[in-house]
């Protein structure tokens, strides 16, 4: 397996804009217990209706799970592998991309909470010398202003051929990077604004996180998270890998043509260190329902942590596709139809798509996958939009 740096400039993102559209728990209360099995469902017709509605806009599979007081529902669509045509499966695994920032922002808010680090921590004070040069000052940025990614820091993604070609993803997925070379890549450019002065998403702020949850424990966010998170609330087919590039078990193979002319590829095998504390977890509609529920349920984090994942600002970069959201700490808030807000954070890489909504107590969540590369338009954005608030406010 090789290990390099790449210096070739381009533009894509892994995980958010509609644009580029990526233990011991606190005393807060119980770790494993939620209002419903998470491995058991019924299948739901009109959960059904709005899978069959994404689907119809390009999609290759789809799966989709919603849970209340009631139970929980499944619905499914397409494939699993076009090689095979195995159909979609309520519990197949998939890459959830940038939902993997929730669970990286818990482990720095538990830690917050044990009073091991502090919010207004400086990167420098952590990371000595790692963010510097071209206009960048880690003594300016605070591990809240990453989190909430008001750091201005460039985002690496952006230069990282490996996300925005067939070219690229074919010469680099099973490149091992290490988080020093994914920082190293958003430090040849100057930052977008001064910290705090704005909002812009930037997969390097968690990039960033990751390293500093490392230096605060002794052990690799994977190794904490899976440490705080994966064990204690029994997510049996969740991982956070480090650099494997396969998905065991069974799973959703992920298609994409990177925008470019000719047919998708299959683009299932990926080294997980390129996305790394910003999007590297393999999950399923029951594991992150699950840690949803127990998350927005308050059995994560105590309360002042809690309130502070979900104090937020305004993310003008997200409002094409999702008008009046903000963002908060790892998670975002978007309005109901209904009325009020549900709390979110989905994820985009190349030939899978996460989207997810949880109520403000987390009885009522909705998660969904979606893999290929989708309509052209918003009409894949739109039809995931609607398929959860249309189940949040049933």
């Amino acid at each position: 397996m090789k290990t390099r740096l790449t210096s070739r400039a381009v533009a894509t993102t892994l995980a958010t804009t509609l644009a580029g559209i990526g233990l011991t728990l606190p005393a807060a209360g119980a770790t494993g217990a939620t209002a419903t099995p998470a491995h058991s469902a019924s299948h739901s017709r009109t959960l059904q209706a709005g899978v069959d509605a994404v689907m119809r806009t390009g999609t290759v599979g789809v799966v989709a799970r919603t849970t209340d007081p009631r139970g929980s529902r499944y619905a499914t669509g397409g494939v699993a592998d076009k090689a095979t045509r195995a159909p979609v499966r309520p519990g197949d695994k998939f890459r959830i991309a940038s939902s993997s920032k929730t669970f990286v922002a818990t482990v720095i808010l538990q830690l917050v909470g044990e009073g091991r680090l502090s919010l207004d921590d400086t990167v420098e004070h952590w990371l000595p010398g790692v963010v510097s040069g071209h206009g960048n000052d880690g003594g300016a940025i605070t591990v809240r202003q990453l989190l909430q990614h008001t750091s201005g820091l460039f985002d690496y993604t952006a230069d990282f051929p490996l996300f925005a070609s067939t070219a690229g993803y074919q010469a680099d997925r099973y490149t091992t990077w290490t988080p020093e070379h994914l920082v190293a890549v958003a430090m040849r450019h100057a930052p977008g604004f001064a910290p705090g002065e704005g909002w812009s998403y930037s997969n390097t702020n968690y990039i960033l996180a990751g390293m500093i949850i490392e230096r605060a424990t002794g052990h690799t966010w994977n190794e904490e998270v899976a440490r705080r998170l994966i064990r204690p609330l029994g997510l049996r087919d969740t991982s956070a890998p480090t650099t494997a590039s396969r998905i065991t078990g069974r799973h959703l193979h992920g298609y994409s043509s990177f925008k470019e002319a000719g047919p998708a590829i299959d683009i299932t095998e990926l080294n997980a260190s390129a996305g790394g504390a910003a999007g590297a977890m393999v999950s399923t509609t029951a594991d992150l329902t699950r840690f949803y529920q127990a998350l927005l349920g308050g059995r994560l984090l105590r309360p002042a942590e809690l309130a502070a994942m979900k104090s937020t600002v305004p993310a003008p970069e997200l409002e094409p596709g999702w008008p009046g959201v903000r963002y908060g700490l790892g998670l975002m808030s978007v309005p109901l139809s209904c009325g009020g807000v549900y709390w979110s954070h989905g994820g985009n890489l190349p030939g899978y798509t996460t989207r997810n909504g949880i109520s403000g107590d987390g009885r009522r969540t909705v998660v969904l996958n979606s893999t290929g590369d989708g309509s052209s338009d918003s009409a894949t954005q739109e039809s995931q939009n609607t398929l959860i608030d249309d189940q949040l406010c049933a």
